[in-house]
């Protein structure tokens, strides 16, 4: 959010599951979800209290739901409906279904009915289409045959037609082109962005309405990717895109520059290159580090906002 107020834009603030659970504790057991629900729901309370106070618009967003975490998305609706009552709007504003391991019908199947309950409260609907490679948060497809990276064209109308047919229905779509999770090498990841763009005239012939762009597409494992690759990916219509890794990193390396410059005076409560008697509390709070690494990733979001065209947006 501090960056957001910075370049001027939007922010979506997005908790997994394990990050759910990570906010509640994790000496917590997490049998029933219990805690991982618990976690997202106080993370999402506080992003509304607080997200006033930087004058943009934040959009709440949880990741990767699979098949077998279904209970977790539950907890999660639950909650957005008892906030719903209460406000008129949504706990979140999007959630993710990621079905991509099951037959594209059970898939779609499942995210309609979600859809159906997502609409009544004005929550839009990620899915995923084909598989993105790599592992993040508990999701490992590293393994993965080489085939299933790249989503056809076909499976996405057939997507589009089933939600659609769904009234108030909002949905963004995460169709895989070769993205991975994490960052690799040069030459260890193969990027189709074309695929996308292939995909949306795909649709469009086929519903001849005029629209060149009828699905809303989210890019995932985009950290690391070239910025032509990126643009390119834009250009077909999409309107997320997610670094984690990149921002993690962007943190980490804010902690480290803050412990290398500081050194001299973290390793013990007392004594220091100042004198042998002199107190280090000021710079062994942990707030002063992870300070350092908050403003280390606002900087990096700032510069993933220039990439993404989200610069001044609300101007």
């Amino acid at each position: 959010m501090e960056a957001a107020a910075k370049y001027g834009g939007p922010i979506m603030v997005t908790f997994s599951k394990g990050g759910g659970q990570f906010i509640a504790g994790k000496s917590l057991s997490n049998d029933n979800d219990e805690a991982s629900i618990a976690g997202c729901v106080a993370g999402a309370k506080h992003v509304h209290e607080v997200a006033k106070l930087y004058g943009v618009p934040v959009i709440l967003h949880t990741d990767h739901c699979q098949k077998a975490w279904l209970p977790w998305m539950d907890g999660l609706l639950a909650a957005n409906e008892e906030y719903y009552k209460e406000k008129g709007y949504p706990l979140f504003s999007s959630h993710m279904l990621d079905l991509s391991e099951e037959p594209l019908e059970e898939n779609i199947g499942i995210c309609k009915q979600y859809m159906e309950k997502f609409a009544k409260l004005d929550i839009l609907l990620e899915f995923e289409l084909g598989v993105t490679g790599g592992e993040e948060d508990g999701v490992d497809n590293s393994d993965v045959d080489s085939s299933r990276l790249y989503t056809q064209p076909e499976e996405v109308f057939y997507a589009y037609e089933q939600l659609s047919s769904v009234p108030n229905a909002a949905f963004t779509c995460a169709a895989s082109f070769g993205n991975v999770h994490g960052v690799y090498a040069p030459g260890n990841v193969e990027l189709r962005p074309e695929i996308l763009h292939n995909t949306q005239k795909y649709i469009s012939e086929k519903l001849d309405n005029g629209d060149d762009k009828p699905m809303l597409f989210v890019f995932h494992g985009g950290s690391g990717s070239d910025v032509k690759d990126i643009k390119y990916a834009i250009e077909a219509g999409v309107v997320k895109m997610n670094i984690d890794t990149d921002t993690q990193w962007a943190y980490w390396d804010g902690v480290r520059a803050y412990e290398a410059k500081h050194h001299d005076y973290l390793q013990g409560q007392i004594g220091n290159p100042d004198g042998p008697e002199i107190p280090n509390k000021k710079y062994y709070d942990p707030r002063m580090m992870l300070r350092a690494g908050e403003e280390a990733m606002a900087a990096r979001l700032c510069q993933c906002a220039e990439d993404l065209n989200c610069v001044n947006v609300l101007n």
